[in-house]
């Protein structure tokens, strides 16, 4: 499976690595593919220092370097065509970036907390390109679903 993991979703994982978000990073890689642009890369470096995020994951530079890193080295980056992406996501003009990556990249899901991204145009965008967009929630759920139980 082809995930998107929306920037959201990464930082929720990076300041809770036991909770839903982080404990879906360990499921993904492999057997699956976690899938990045590099607008998204960029947007996440940018966001991991944001000072309203950085309380929410209490992490040094070098412990947001080392997460960005692995993010990194984790993930499928696909280009984006050049300019914008086609609008798809009304109120945030950004989400269209997730979107965009996500058929780009030939994703299944978008894994995404943003409410914005579950609006009825935008699943039926989604939908008519393979895409299934999911909570974190939602996706832990399958993965583990799908994950052979391991017994000691």
């Amino acid at each position: 499976m082809r995930i998107v993991l929306d920037n959201n979703v990464l930082i929720r994982a990076a300041a809770s690595p036991t909770g839903p978000a982080g404990s879906l990073l360990p499921l993904i890689v492999p057997p699956h593919l976690l899938v990045f642009s590099s607008d998204s890369f960029r947007e996440l470096s940018e966001a991991m220092c944001y000072d309203r995020v950085r309380k929410l994951h209490g992490l040094s530079d070098e412990e947001i370097n080392g997460f960005l890193r692995g993010v990194q080295r984790a993930a499928l980056i696909v280009s984006l065509p050049a300019g914008p992406p086609l609008h798809v996501v009304p109120n945030d003009a950004d989400d269209d970036y997730v979107v965009a990556t996500a058929v780009e990249g030939n994703a299944d899901v978008i894994c995404t907390r943003d409410r914005d991204l579950f609006y009825p145009d935008v699943l039926a965008y989604c939908s008519a390109h393979a895409v299934e967009v999911m909570d974190d929630l939602e996706l832990l759920s399958r993965l583990r679903a799908e994950s052979p139980v391991v017994e000691s």
